[in-house]
């Protein structure tokens, strides 16, 4: 009987990530046709949160996370996210950055500021949402609303004010 030597066991392939074009593309297409408060089309608001990461210095985990930073909490990708081919630490941004109903703000801010990466994209969130320019074309108590909530925000989060 020839004696053989057992193969060595290989670990199993992890799976391919998501390039940052098809995360791009699964985020389009799960908020298509939607608008946000001032009418434009909601994709607009995600590319320049994107964008935003990718500016101060973001990865790419980062900036997938930002494409799909409100996939969950507009509940259009929430099975997808637990398989999907992205990194843990990208799916841990989305999640935290992701509002539950009837949630505080100073816990919403907690899980951000506890979650590496996700205040960079809070960051990005903030600023394109307290555009003076996109603020401007709401009406007077839609902007003032927003305009609190968003600086609350940034004061949780221990960012300056401003952009």
């Amino acid at each position: 009987m020839p004696h053989t030597t057992p193969a060595p066991s290989t670990p199993p392939t992890p799976p391919a990530r998501l390039s940052l074009t098809e995360v791009e593309a699964v985020a389009r297409a799960a908020h298509a046709g939607q608008t946000d408060k001032a009418g434009r089309p909601y994709a607009e608001h995600l590319r320049a949160v994107a964008e935003g990461v990718r500016r101060r210095g973001g990865d790419d985990e980062q900036i997938a996370a930002a494409w799909l930073h409100d996939a969950v909490e507009d509940d259009a990708l929430t099975e997808w996210l637990r398989e999907a081919a992205l990194s843990r630490r990208t799916k841990d941004i989305v999640l935290a950055l992701t509002k539950r109903a009837g949630e505080p703000p100073e816990a919403y801010a907690a899980r951000i500021l506890a979650t590496p990466g996700a205040p960079l994209v809070k960051e990005a969130d903030l600023a394109h949402n307290a555009d003076p320019a996109r603020l401007a074309v709401l009406d007077g108590a839609t902007r003032t609303r927003l305009t609190e909530k968003y600086t609350r925000m940034r004061a949780l989060l221990g960012l300056p004010d401003g952009r």
